[in-house]
């Protein structure tokens, strides 16, 4: 594959392919619109991130860094934080405006749940920031907002028929949920919001990792050819843009961290809209990074418990999770590492729309 000879595969090689990709899927459907939002969003974001951070430094909103972590990123104490708002911002901007446009009750309802996780995230951003320590909200606190917005959002567009408890493997077959549909689609919604949040731990890594699921959820939802859902790969390729326009200076050496405030929104944009276009299945592959971070905490933390009260002696199987930190203790260079998640999250994308287009 042409990405695994690239020696160096950094900001602008994502941009390029990213880019590129969009301009062959607007050339495939014959719609040129799709790669006019992509670029007008990352411009956007480019000029809101860049003038962004002399509002974050003239009010001192720097990051706070756990002790516990790798030693390494010590020095990344008093970099700038909360830059979730220069991504979210102009996403709920954009759903503010197509809301007035189509009066869609999807939309709405999309718009009220990411607002939510966004404020979450705001405040436990500030919580961290007021503490000068790497905690915000404590962990249960977190969990029950998350609940209350994501049962929130699954019931009401339960109700108005919005999600389908037969979740789409491909056009012809699917699996149904049936009564389960609240604990699978709540889990849904909270874990991806959840596992974005955990990736968020190396310079550029969530940020470039959501540009290119967004761009595969999008591409998704175009393959189904439903025009009513078109609407919501607009909100993806946008989404695509805008994570890239921030990781231009999100990137190794990052000069500002999205924070809580921009990766609990970010991953309850990919859920929410999977749910609403019945995209899960996919999704679940196209986040494959996402997902295997997020499952090595959970083995960490359960290993853990589990020999602790066995032997009287907690293991580990990780060095430190989630498990990019793994690689980093393992003497792999933070750059590597992001590079390599990167192009192995841009793989699952190919292989996500293939088995779209074949199964």
């Amino acid at each position: 594959m042409m990405i695994g000879k690239i020696k160096k595969f950094n900001f602008e090689s994502l941009l390029i392919l990213n880019t590129f990709a969009l301009l062959v899927t607007s050339y495939f459907f014959s719609n040129f619109i799709f790669v006019g939002f992509y670029l007008l969003f990352f411009f956007i974001s480019l000029l809101i991130t860049k003038n962004g951070l002399k509002i974050i430094k003239k009010f001192n909103l720097f990051q706070n860094i756990r002790y516990e972590g790798p030693a390494n990123h010590y020095k990344k104490r008093n970099t700038p934080t909360m830059g979730g708002v220069f991504i979210v911002i102009p996403f709920l901007l954009s759903l503010i405006i197509t809301n007035a446009h189509l009066s869609s009750i999807k939309i709405f309802l999309l718009l009220i749940t990411i607002l939510g996780f966004f404020t979450i995230g705001f405040i436990d951003d500030y919580l961290s920031i007021k503490k000068k320590q790497n905690t915000g909200l404590k962990s249960k606190e977190k969990f029950a907002l998350q609940s209350v917005i994501s049962l929130t959002f699954i019931f009401l567009a339960y109700e108005n028929n919005l999600i389908n408890p037969l979740i789409e493997v491909s056009n012809t077959w699917g699996i149904n949920t049936n009564i389960l549909i609240f604990p699978i689609y709540f889990l849904v919604l909270v874990g991806f919001s959840n596992s974005v949040n955990l990736t968020d731990g190396l310079d550029g890594l969530a940020a470039g990792c959501s540009s290119i699921v967004f761009y595969g959820l999008g591409t998704e939802i175009l393959i189904k050819g439903q025009q009513e859902l078109i609407i919501f790969s607009l909100l993806c390729y946008s989404m695509s843009g805008i994570c890239l326009g921030f990781l231009k200076y999100n990137s190794y050496p990052a000069k500002i961290f999205m924070g809580d405030t921009g990766s609990l929104s970010i991953g309850g944009i990919l859920g929410a809209i999977a749910l609403l276009t019945n995209s899960v299945f996919t999704l679940s592959i196209f986040s494959g990074i996402f997902i295997i971070e997020s499952l090595s905490v959970i083995i960490q933390v359960s290993f853990f418990k589990i020999t602790k009260k066995l032997f009287h002696d907690g293991k580990r199987i990780f060095l430190m999770a989630p498990i990019h930190h793994h690689f980093e203790l393992k003497g792999v260079k933070e750059q590597k590492i992001v590079e390599i998640f990167w192009k192995i999250n841009i793989l699952l994308v190919i292989l996500g729309i293939v088995l779209k287009i074949n199964l």
